[in-house]
């Protein structure tokens, strides 16, 4: 497996609530050996963090973030009930619209402020957000850029909507997971479904 070296997170975390898997956890979640687990975390592939005694420790968010990129089936002990969803839509209704369909699979929130909803992230602590680019007035380009470059937000799949194909391009440059037309929006729940892992056994 090749993937690509990411910044480490070597820093314990402040909550004791947080979830925490260790090397052998994961290397049964990806049924590889427990030394590939040092070795991807000695490269910073997969974030991580070591304990006063030096063991490994990974956070579930980070765990969940490695098994998607590289599609590993999502195991039962991760599942924690749906997938969370933020979205950001102003007044268009579009996502609501497909409500239905959406709750079926995830734990969806619909914010029309986008200021409200970013302010909710780290609450809310989401798998993935959508993101309608024409939304007045807010660089949703730079808040996909800040989103991937902060630790604490940087598991979060960005999925994009826009009626300017031409965004395309600098929507994926900044770090979004997924690109749809507008109206496009019935692609929105199996965009989801495909970089959440819902379904994967």
């Amino acid at each position: 497996m090749h993937a690509s070296k990411e910044e480490k997170h070597d820093v314990a975390p402040d909550s004791k609530s947080v979830d925490l898997f260790t090397a052998s956890e994961v290397a049964r979640f990806c049924q590889v050996d427990l030394k590939t687990i040092h070795n991807w975390a000695e490269r910073g592939t997969i974030r991580h963090f070591r304990t006063p005694g030096r063991h490994l420790r990974f956070r579930r968010e980070d765990v969940l973030d490695f098994l998607r990129r590289y599609g590993y089936p999502i195991p039962e002990t991760l599942r924690a009930g749906r997938p969370k969803v933020v979205a950001i839509e102003g007044n268009s209704g579009r996502v609501e619209a497909l409500r239905g369909s959406l709750d079926d699979h995830f734990e969806v929130t619909v914010f029309g402020d986008p200021f409200d909803a970013l302010i909710a992230v780290g609450s809310v602590a989401p798998d993935a957000l959508v993101l309608d680019l024409d939304l007045p007035g807010v660089d949703g380009l730079r808040c996909i850029e800040r989103l991937r470059a902060v630790p604490g937000t940087s598991h979060i799949r960005c999925v994009v909507l826009s009626r300017s194909p031409g965004e395309k391009a600098r929507a994926l440059g900044a770090g979004a997971y997924d690109f749809l037309d507008s109206d496009d929006i019935p692609g929105l729940t199996s965009s989801l479904v495909r970089l959440l892992g819902v379904g994967a056994a």
